[in-house]
């Protein structure tokens, strides 16, 4: 792993930061993207200060995952350090709105789709095709236990962690016979940005986290840092992980202690 190079999608919060602080810890150079410049500076700072003197390198790249064309140019100019992914974390994804779908925003379903399914592809394009001839390479898609059952006011959200899962089953199928592993995983509630990104509305998103201890990054981080670890005769295909208060989707699946 060490020397190596990853790509990590969304890396300026949540799951994302998490799993590049530990992926830079064991000598794996980084290329992170996401909207956020000021975030992403943040990391590469932090990163470089840390592990820097140990010779791990840093490359950020700024786009919308949403919009294939920045995102196209972005990755070209950095075509050189590109070719040389061999780890793929496809983790920027969001949920928007909390309406029954007849209630719902268009707008809100194409953020979604966009960015969840459309945004995951658009990258994966760019960085298969150099595994392959490498025959080298682990891809991580970033699914949901939405992905498996739906909860309440989530199908459009739901239905792009279905296909996550849908892409994560053909991309095996696709790679058969090449030493190129997929793994989705698939977590329950976990404290990051995520309900707040989904409400809009810190009160709201915090009381979501009330009596209860959720999954945070770093426990999704370790799980996938496990993943990776893994001999290379072995695949994870996937992995879900609740916190031990949720028991499956939706309210009445968790458990909250009295205040």
């Amino acid at each position: 792993m060490k020397g190596s190079w990853a790509l990590i999608t969304g890396a300026s919060s949540g799951f994302g930061w998490a799993l590049a602080e530990m992926l830079a810890a064991r000598g794996v150079n980084l290329i992170l993207t996401a909207r956020r410049k000021e975030r992403l500076d943040k990391l590469k700072a932090e990163i470089l200060e840390k592990y820097g003197s140990q010779g791990v390198k840093v490359e950020t790249l700024i786009f919308d995952i949403r919009d294939r064309a920045k995102g196209d140019a972005a990755i070209k100019e950095k075509a050189d350090v590109v070719s040389k992914v061999s780890i793929l974390i496809n983790n920027a994804g969001l949920a928007r709105g909390l309406e029954p779908l007849q209630a719902g925003k268009p707008e809100d379903w194409d953020e979604m789709i966009d960015t969840n399914i459309k945004g995951l592809l658009y990258v994966a394009r760019h960085v298969i095709p150099h595994m392959i001839e490498r025959n080298d390479g682990y891809i991580v898609n970033l699914g949901s236990v939405a992905g498996r059952w739906v909860p309440p006011n989530t199908a459009v959200y739901a239905a792009t962690k279905y296909a996550v899962r849908a892409i994560s089953d053909g991309m095996r199928m696709d790679l058969q016979g090449k030493k190129i592993r997929v793994t989705n995983i698939e977590p329950g509630i976990a404290e990051t940005e995520f309900a707040h990104v989904r409400m809009q509305d810190d009160a709201r998103a915090a009381a979501v986290y009330r009596g209860m201890t959720p999954l945070s990054a770093k426990d999704i981080a370790e799980t996938i840092m496990w993943c990776l670890d893994r001999p290379k005769h072995m695949n994870v295909h996937e992995m879900i992980i609740f916190p031990t208060c949720q028991v499956n989707v939706g309210p009445a699946y968790l458990h909250r202690e009295p205040s």
